[in-house]
């Protein structure tokens, strides 16, 4: 997790340089670090061979991050998701649902837009 870590740090190095709003900044990490960590650990089993693509752009007023894994990819549905059930399964991606402006998942691949 540590080459995770590094990997958000640089990016979210990168995105200050064009976005100045520290509250974007903030979701735009956490939107990252729940996304990568699930693809590590849910999609790609932790296995160190396989590789998860982060695609980021910031266009006009929009930033659009997508994470790609090598895994079969999930079925997700937030209206299955009971925060009193105290599971931890499903939680970064309700997180990051709440965050984005606009969220889906095609398989493997999972698309945030958050406008700016």
């Amino acid at each position: 997790m540590y080459k995770v870590k590094n990997i958000i740090d640089e990016i979210i190095n990168e995105v200050n340089r064009v976005i100045c709003d520290e509250n974007i900044i903030f979701d735009v990490k956490l939107i990252l670090s729940e996304l990568v960590v699930n693809s590590v650990i849910h999609g790609n089993k932790q296995d160190e061979c396989k590789i998860v693509n982060i695609y980021l752009r910031i266009q006009d007023e929009l930033i659009r991050i997508e994470v790609t894994d090598e895994g079969k990819g999930v079925d997700y549905n937030i209206d299955e998701y009971d925060p009193m059930d105290l599971k931890i399964g499903g939680r970064g991606l309700v997180i990051v649902d709440g965050l984005s402006d606009e969220f889906y998942i095609e398989r493997n691949k999972v698309v945030s837009i958050k406008y700016i």
